[in-house]
């Protein structure tokens, strides 16, 4: 079958020219993984009668119609699917669930066909993919290589050419750890944007459901389809506005790295030189690095294993582990045990570290567009890990373990190989609900270092983004509290808007302090004669968002077309000439931020 790549618009292109049906696809995929078994990325693979009521559900639609229209995928294996029973990698855990997963179920109604369960780490407990009684999951570009977990089998099924995308967890760096060393993407969605019901939980307040995809236009689609609130869901967040639509990047942008010193490579001088290449290629994209303390970061990182929160996975199986502890790996069994000697005390003197060390980060995050870490400071050799494997299982979560906890999200991007061929991967890390910020940057990373697609031979699509056109915006004009920094400023951030510039409208506008308030707001008068410029803002706002801003905006306001200093006409704000009277002349301050400067002062 001559596939060109497995990325959503090119099957969609596939299926348009009639090249092959979805039943074809499936059936070869599903006998590609069947040659490929000794990788042991499968827990239970579809066989063609369990995939066909899926593809028969497709009859009477299309790629027009579904946006998933027969797109394979794979499913973590601590993930439900209806029929099949889920293991989480332990036989006497096994059920058979009547319904799929919150999450399952959206995909299947858009059109994706499931095609099978993936190998993980036993209950999602660990980063390497090789605590499975099914087989530890091999690394498609060198087989003596850990895969990296708990994932792994998901990561494994994308880099293979198997699966367009599949579903993972994260808790502690699970769904990005195994992107790094597959050569994928790895999108670690803000906290409850995705829906956990029907996921077997590892910490219920802190498990993520993850994707795996070969290209930023791929998750920006997936992300889309799979982070709708669950009312079902206990722990579920709604989304904000403005982290629905796809966003375009800064062209200078500013990003931060931990200090030097605080940077771990564990001694592999190639993901070290790999880290610094990367961080120099974004420099030349416009990014300026600034260096910041990293501590706060791995202080919040030591909770996750050292504190209370490994209570919650002994009591995700404690009946198991109490009942049949010899039916839990070794390994697996030792880590989550030591969750039974954790106290009530011990949790909220937790919690009190926590909230600290998260306003310490918060306040180093703010200033910068993203972090950037490298994904994990390096890579083992199966039986490296499997002759230490608590401490070598920490070192790859030094960059991830901290994530969920101070409720960041994050998207893991491939950056590089070593000299032998390993893939290398990096992390972009935002505050919660900057998804869509960080794969607008993941995209631009993407496209410049233009890798191979997974461990195949596919090359980077061109189109690999749905990019918002300028047709798809709207050019806003502010002169008061929405500009940058000011009190109503969120309106248009929580929107998907992005500041175009700053500068002055056209000299033929007086400036008003209207009354009323909080907040207190400006109006600008169009004049004929003594008019003045008066600073203002031009913000970029999807035109989808534009209704329920224009429908908050108070009388005397409202918008009309704004003349700026260089000539051009914009959409901005305007206000009705009969308030002048009731108002106070400030047109002398020259803008609104001066204004209210003099007034603090």
């Amino acid at each position: 079958m001559n596939i060109t790549n497995l990325t959503i618009n090119q099957l969609h292109r596939h299926y348009r020219e009639r090249d092959f049906t979805p039943q074809e696809l499936i059936g070869y995929l599903l006998q590609r993984a069947r040659e490929l078994s000794g990788f042991n990325t499968w827990i239970h693979l579809m066989g063609m009668n369990e995939a066909r009521p899926y593809l028969d559900a497709l009859a009477g639609h299309s790629p027009d119609d579904l946006p998933l229209y027969g797109i394979p995928f794979a499913i973590k294996d601590n993930i439900d699917l209806a029929g099949i029973p889920t293991t989480a990698a332990c036989e006497a855990f096994a059920y058979t669930p009547q319904t799929s997963a919150f999450v399952v179920q959206r995909l299947l109604a858009a059109g994706a066909i499931p095609l099978g369960k993936t190998n993980l780490d036993q209950f999602a407990t660990g980063l390497v993919g090789t605590r499975s009684p099914y087989g530890a999951t091999k690394n498609p570009f060198n087989s003596e290589f850990i895969s990296g977990g708990s994932s792994a089998g998901s990561a494994v099924a994308v880099a293979q050419g198997l699966a367009s995308f599949a579903l993972g967890t994260d808790t502690a760096g699970s769904g990005r750890v195994p992107a790094a060393f597959n050569n994928v993407l790895g999108m670690k969605p803000s906290r409850g944007l995705l829906s956990n019901q029907g996921v077997v939980p590892a910490c219920r307040t802190l498990d993520c459901v993850s994707l795996f995809a070969t290209t930023a236009a791929d998750l920006y689609t997936l992300f889309g389809i799979t982070a709708g609130y669950d009312p079902g869901d206990a722990y579920a967040r709604r989304n904000h506005p403005g982290n629905t639509t796809s966003q375009s990047p800064e062209p200078a942008f500013s990003f931060a790295v931990p200090e030097d010193s605080q940077l771990a490579f564990f001694g592999n001088h190639e993901y070290q030189q790999l880290f610094q290449r990367t961080v120099t290629a974004l420099e030349k994209l416009g990014g300026d690095k600034r260096e910041i303390d990293f501590k706060p970061f791995l202080d919040a990182a030591r909770l996750l294993y050292e504190g209370p929160w490994v209570t919650e996975r002994y009591l995700a199986c404690r009946a198991l582990i109490d009942e049949q502890p010899d039916a839990l790996l070794d390994v697996t069994r030792r880590v989550i045990s030591a969750g039974r000697e954790n106290t009530a005390a011990d949790a909220f003197t937790a919690q009190y570290q926590l909230r600290a060390f998260k306003q310490q980060t918060d306040a180093l995050l703010a200033p910068y567009d993203f972090l950037l870490t490298p994904t994990a400071g390096t890579i083992y050799k199966i039986d490296e890990v499997d002759n230490e494997p608590i401490k070598l299982n920490s070192n790859l979560g030094y960059y991830t373990n901290y994530m969920n906890l101070l409720d960041y999200a994050s998207v893991a991007v491939p950056a590089g190989f070593t000299p032998d061929g390993m893939p290398f991967g990096i992390t972009l890390i935002a505050e919660a609900f900057a998804d869509q910020r960080l794969l607008s940057y993941a995209r631009l990373i993407q496209q410049s270092l233009s890798l191979p697609l997974g461990a195949t031979a596919w090359k980077l699509p061109t189109d690999e983004l749905p990019h918002g056109s300028e047709h798809d915006s709207i050019n806003l004009v502010v002169c008061g509290a929405h500009m940058s920094g000011l009190p109503l400023n969120h309106q248009l951030l929580e929107r998907s808007a992005r500041l175009v510039k700053a500068c002055n409208s056209a000299a033929c506008y007086r400036l008003l302090a209207l009354p009323g308030g909080p907040p207190e707001r400006p109006g600008m008068i169009r004049v004929d004669h003594d008019g003045v410029a008066i600073e203002v803002e031009v913000w970029s706002m999807p035109r989808e968002h534009f209704g329920s801003f224009l429908a908050g905006i108070p009388h005397p306001l409202g918008l009309g077309k704004v003349e700026l200093d260089d000539g051009s006409w914009a959409t901005g704000f305007i206000c009705e000439a009969y308030i002048e009277k009731a108002s106070i002349d400030i047109s002398e301050y020259g803008g609104w931020r001066a204004y209210i400067e003099t007034k603090a002062s």
